[in-house]
């Protein structure tokens, strides 16, 4: 048998770097009940929004930070309603539900990858505040040309986080394998669904949230009795510590993409897509992420 490929020795500018996940308690309560993220025709963001804090880069040097996803296996999914477990006051159903396999993955959607808009920049402003991703938006349309990512509805999908060294010598794509580190949590995985299958999901988006407020504003009794805001496990806590869902342009007074979140909360409330229903960047990256990324280079 071949002897197995020596790991590669990553570039100090990388090897020391490390990240922390944001709002991981939440992002543990989404996995323990198996996590949904809404893909779109039009492009849906993510809630939760990835966000992390960096350690230890250069602070002199160019870093430019990208996420791609990929599939954590080879099978569709299909979700089914288990018998009613309990009936509540004003007989709402509690119903409980379960993901089987439906048989092999669909063909691979096209690989893609999400550069964060502030790519490149030095090490200093990367770590100096947290880094959101709440610009990246997921897509089922396969031919879509706004640059989101493409994902298979009734897929599970892992997000991956990669850390790239802008290497200025003019041969660094040699190098383009020690010059980035990936990160995975694996409690951002998901299913990728075109509405939300376990109505637990949807009760913890609302409220979690800041941007579903209106559902929020709606009558208590309609909630299930374990299961309303103030009911949800850390959501105080959450509400009190966490940090703003915010870029650098909501802090420099731009409030754009703000109101485009909003405006999906409220088409989904108008019904359009129920929540209980169903480049400037491209030369540089040929450079430095050449095929070297997990995955290959055609993914990346």
């Amino acid at each position: 048998a071949a002897a197995a490929k020596a790991p590669v020795k990553k570039n100090p500018k990388v090897a020391n770097v490390s990240v922390q996940l944001e709002m991981k308690a939440l992002w543990d309560e989404f996995n323990q009940l198996g996590t949904e993220m809404i893909v779109t025709k039009a492009g849906r963001r993510m809630f939760p929004t990835f966000q992390v804090k960096i350690f230890g880069m250069d602070p002199m040097a160019d870093y430019m930070l990208l996420m791609d996803f990929v599939p954590v296996d080879d099978k569709r999914y299909r979700q089914v309603i288990l018998p009613t477990s309990q009936r509540l006051a004003g007989g709402y159903a509690f119903h409980s539900s379960s993901w089987l396999v439906a048989g092999k993955a669909d063909p691979a959607t096209p690989g893609r990858v999400h550069y964060h808009p502030d790519s490149p920049a030095k090490g200093a402003q990367w770590m100096k505040q947290i880094v959101s991703f709440d610009k990246l938006k997921l897509t089922n349309n396969l031919l879509d040309d706004n640059g989101h990512i493409i994902l298979n509805s009734m897929h599970r999908y892992q997000p991956r986080f990669h850390v790239v060294y802008v290497d200025p010598r003019k041969d660094s794509e040699k190098y383009a394998e020690e010059n980035f580190k990936t990160f995975v949590f694996e409690e951002t995985r998901f299913t990728a669904v075109t509405a939300y299958q376990n109505h637990r999901i949807t009760q913890l988006k609302i409220a979690s949230n800041p941007f579903a407020k209106g559902f929020r504003d709606c009558d208590p009794e309609d909630w299930p009795r374990n299961h309303r805001p103030g009911a949800l496990p850390l959501m105080s806590a959450f509400a009190r510590s966490r940090n703003p869902v915010s870029s650098p342009a909501h802090q420099n007074g731009t409030e754009k993409d703000a109101a485009e979140s909003r405006r999906e909360y409220e088409r989904e409330a108008a019904g359009g897509t129920p929540l209980h229903a169903e480049a400037a960047h491209q030369q540089l990256m040929s450079r430095v992420l050449s095929p070297a990324l997990p995955g290959g280079g055609s993914g990346l």
